[in-house]
């Protein structure tokens, strides 16, 4: 009788002790709340439409369903335009978006014949906030690095005074343009341009093309000819105005040259003719100051 009492006994304490280890384990595993992002609560209606700014210009839009109608203002990057694709619609609905520095957002949608309001500018968020309902997003283009700490070192090397480089320039037709600044960082060169307009017409700017040429070959083919596509600009310049001054920012992937090569960096005007160009050897690139060198406004 002892026996069998002992065998009862060994059973329920294992059957307890498993119960407790599973009890621990379910305690200690991840609930997937803990990654929730919360999201932003919307109103939209039928005959207004509501305007979102974003700190940065938007690369994604995805619709939860067809009762919203959304796009992307036109040439302006950071404004999102949204409005009721159905009058009174009632089942909540939601919408996606990721900018460009790598932040993404959610929003929660209701129909409301009268919002309160229709214009948000998310650049007031405090960062706090901004924590709790948005969270970063890796690029391909960016090969793993942090879109958020990319914007960081280009506004600040963008806001940056000091020039590094003072030798890189041209001024033709009342227009100067120059490489104010070299950076590298993490496999990445930032280029800073500085383009002055001393004339007194604007400068509309086409595009900006960087080129990899051979330097012994007057007469050169495609395919001597390496195009260089910029991963990130900022800002976004369209014209320099006429008596003015403007900055701006280009980012590259690290690269070097061959010694009978150069690169050529060619802004082109829109419809007229007072293009630009200047050359960069490799000697310039292998000189370009490391990032960690200054110190980084990061919000």
């Amino acid at each position: 009788m002892n026996i069998i009492l002992k065998k009862w006994l060994v059973f329920i304490l294992l059957s307890f002790s498993m119960s407790l280890l599973s009890s621990q384990e379910m305690q200690e595993s991840t609930s997937l709340n803990d990654a929730k992002l919360e999201p932003f609560k919307l109103e939209v209606t039928y005959n207004k439409t509501t305007h979102l700014i974003f700190p940065s210009p938007i690369r994604y839009v995805d619709l939860g369903s067809e009762n919203l109608i959304a796009n992307k203002a036109e040439d302006v990057g950071n404004v999102l335009r949204i409005k009721a694709g159905i009058n009174g619609f009632e089942e909540e609905t939601n919408f996606s978006i990721i900018t460009q520095d790598g932040k993404f957002y959610n929003f929660d949608v209701l129909y409301s014949p009268h919002p309160n309001t229709l214009n948000y500018d998310l650049l007031k968020l405090h960062q706090t906030q901004e924590k709790e309902y948005s969270t970063d997003v890796q690029f391909e283009e960016l090969k793993g690095n942090s879109s958020s700490l990319n914007e960081a070192i280009m506004k600040t090397l963008y806001e940056n005074p000091k020039r590094t480089i003072t030798h890189i320039g041209i001024k033709s037709f009342g227009i100067r343009f120059l490489l104010k600044s070299l950076y590298i960082y993490e496999g990445k060169f930032y280029f800073i341009f500085q383009m002055t307009n001393k004339s007194n017409i604007s400068y509309d700017i086409d595009f900006i093309n960087f080129k990899i040429v051979d330097k012994k070959n007057l007469k050169r083919t495609i395919i001597q000819e390496k195009i260089l596509t910029p991963l990130r600009i900022y800002p976004i310049i369209n014209a320099v105005s006429n008596q003015a001054s403007s900055n701006v920012l280009y980012l590259l992937d690290q690269f070097t040259l061959f010694d009978d090569q150069i690169l050529e960096i060619e802004v082109f005007e829109k419809n007229g003719g007072r293009h630009q160009k200047i050359e960069v050897e490799n000697i310039d690139l292998i000189n370009a100051k490391i990032v960690r060198d200054i110190h980084l406004k990061m919000k």
